[in-house]
């Protein structure tokens, strides 16, 4: 066998386990968006039964409502973009919290069992979000990683893939808790 023979099988093998590579780290960012797809269809699901729970108590919250079913109806929309539903996700989980620090000034709701239950789940979801976000952004962080890495980056750049957005949390929950405000 000739030296130029085994230079090019070495070559097209390294081209194949880079193609390989990139599709495999391209298909895992697509299966774990759609797990979290999937968590985030569970959130929008509870938000009808927890609005209409608790917006009979919260009548001053109109406008908070309104702004959680149109996210809501956004979310569900068909052919939206991974960054759309990111962004969108962002939204609703920082109308959630409005709406849960709403709650805290209505102690009648406190009491209700509905209101608590559903809290509960919401609690439970968010923290399944939470997985599902760390599992995604890993994997687009290896992903990226692999487009911006000799060699993988001139195969990703010949495969036309791009980078991808990662799950960021929205700028008002990086504000610093106002320990002394729980307290008064």
């Amino acid at each position: 066998m000739s030296t130029s023979l085994i230079v090019l099988i070495v070559v097209i093998l390294v081209l194949v386990l880079m193609y390989n590579s990139l599709v495999s780290k391209k298909n895992q960012v697509a299966n774990i968006f759609a797990s979290v797809d999937t968590v985030l269809k569970k959130r929008y699901d509870l938000i009808p039964n927890l609005v209409s729970t608790v917006s009979k108590y919260m009548q001053h919250e109109k406008s908070l409502f309104n702004e959680v079913t149109k996210l809501r109806s956004d979310a569900n929309k068909p052919n939206i973009s991974d960054e759309q539903k990111i962004a969108l996700d962002a939204k609703v989980s920082s109308a959630l919290g409005s709406i849960m620090v709403a709650v805290e000034n209505y102690p009648e709701l406190k009491a209700n069992e509905n209101v608590m239950h559903l809290q509960g789940t919401l609690n439970e979801v968010e923290e399944q979000i939470s997985a599902a976000r760390r599992a995604y952004n890993q994997a687009v962080t290896d992903y990226n990683n692999a487009l911006e890495m000799i060699p993988t980056n001139f195969m990703a750049s010949a495969m036309s893939y791009r980078k991808k957005e990662v799950f960021e949390i929205v700028q008002a929950q990086r504000q610093n808790v106002n320990v002394k405000e729980l307290f008064e």
